[in-house]
């Protein structure tokens, strides 16, 4: 049943095209890595039925993983907008956190209402290497509320970021990943059989793929 979300959320993602598969011509990031793949999940907010899909999936797995969570906590600026959507649909008090606090009038980082020594669930739309997500897990923590885990619509399953959640102490439950990205857009041609190999090469060391 897992996979067989994972795998329909991939679907929906490709068929908005927040996905997109270039192994022949390797997208760019911010951090200078050449990837064959790029992930826009701010496009779910565009599409309805996508939009809903995404929001009640997210509460599932929090009401599943986290019943505990008495608030809601968005990454900014990719899971703002989810993160609202879903602790309107939980009925539990939100807040968002910002990459760094502000430069001017109250040089707030957290922004809203969480109680102190509340049990927050962390939403997020996108984990990478997890370093800015965890940072947003950090500054609540420091705000004065428990971290209790973090959902996310996505996540590439770097090494990397495992470890990084590990050390953190951080559980992450994800809506899809990119193995179930890989499986579905073989099984239904949106990628060929020959970029298979190529795209889990790219995983295994991205830093270093393309070079």
């Amino acid at each position: 049943m897992i996979m067989e979300i994972k795998k329909l959320f991939a679907q929906k993602l490709m068929d908005i095209k927040a996905i997109k598969l270039q192994p022949n011509e390797p997208f760019t990031w911010a951090s200078g890595w050449k990837s064959p793949i790029y992930t826009d999940n701010r496009k779910t907010l565009g599409f309805s039925e996508v939009r809903s899909f995404v929001k009640l999936e997210l509460c599932h797995l929090i009401q599943e993983n986290f019943p505990e969570a008495e608030a809601v906590a968005g990454v900014a600026t990719g899971a703002i907008a989810q993160g609202a959507l879903v602790a309107d649909e939980l009925g539990l008090p939100y807040a968002y956190v910002r990459p760094k606090p502000k430069d001017h009038g109250m040089g707030n980082q957290v922004e809203g209402e969480l109680k102190k020594g509340a049990k927050v669930i962390v939403v997020e739309d996108l984990i990478s290497t997890g370093g800015s997500s965890l940072k947003a897990v950090e500054a609540l923590r420091q705000y004065g509320v428990e971290v209790i885990g973090m959902v996310a619509s996505f996540t590439y399953g770097f090494p990397i970021a495992e470890e990084a959640f590990k050390t953190a102490n951080v559980r992450l439950i994800t809506l899809s990943d990119y193995a179930a990205v890989l499986e579905q857009a073989a099984e239904t041609g949106y990628i060929k059989a020959d970029d298979i190999e190529v795209l889990k090469e790219w995983r295994k060391d991205p830093s270093k793929w393309g070079i």
